[in-house]
């Protein structure tokens, strides 16, 4: 008697991540899309040459992931960035791409939302590695630009802290500082001696007490708020 074959365990494969590229020069795109489609778990489905056209294309298509240009023409990627977040239950996670690394633009659109930024310069691999980490849910930050962009936009600024920072716990506060280093959930763990899904807790608490929709937003207001020192 032939033995009946036994059903597959294997888990299906997970589809590839969806990405818009939002950019005014065709060059550009062009070159994001070689590199990012050479990955079988990326898969470029729109692209957008000013903020105008990102938004609705967003929203219809509604990606994993958008590379989107923080200088644009008619909207630039700040107002498309806040217009898509605040028009979408569920939003894509939006990186914005710049040139310069002290650019105030990249300041504007992390506050705005944007979950970190990335330099145009930027390797192949930190390219595809920046998309991968972001839909993890970890921020794409550069702790020393953001502490210099931080300082010049908080310079003569009340010095007060902000009233949430008495209410966060000391581990909390651990968690925040360390998620201004830019250290993901892992790290984080691995840091501080506890298991992953107690950083996660922590970060979810860290994010409510600061009004924050992402790790990025609790950057900029730990700043903001005085919690952490500003440089000068």
């Amino acid at each position: 008697m032939t033995a009946a074959p036994v059903p597959s365990t294997a888990p299906a494969p997970r589809p590839p991540l969806r990405i818009v590229l939002c950019d005014d020069e065709r060059m550009v795109r062009t070159a994001l899309r070689v590199i990012l489609e050479a990955e079988a778990d990326l898969e470029v489905v729109g692209e957008a040459a000013t903020g105008a056209e990102a938004v609705p294309l967003v929203r219809s298509l509604a990606p994993d992931v958008v590379l989107m240009d923080v200088r644009m023409p008619e909207i630039d990627g700040i107002r498309a960035t806040e217009q898509i977040l605040a028009t979408m239950a569920e939003p894509p996670r939006i990186v914005v791409v710049t040139t310069f690394e002290n650019d105030a633009y990249v300041y504007d659109a992390l506050r705005a939302g944007a979950a970190g930024f990335l330099l145009k310069r930027a390797d192949p691999d930190e390219l595809i590695g920046a998309v991968r980490l972001v839909v993890r849910g970890d921020s794409l930050l550069f702790p020393a630009a953001v502490r210099s962009l931080a300082a010049a936009h908080t310079a003569g600024a009340p010095s007060a802290d902000a009233p949430w920072v008495a209410r966060l716990t000391e581990r909390e506060a651990d968690v925040l500082r360390l998620m201004a280093t830019g250290l993901s959930n892992q790290e984080m763990s691995e840091s501080l001696g506890v298991g992953p899904q107690t950083v996660k807790t922590h970060v979810a608490a860290v994010l409510t007490k600061t009004g924050s929709r992402d790790r990025t937003q609790a950057v900029i207001a730990a700043y903001e708020g005085g919690f952490i020192m500003k440089k000068r």
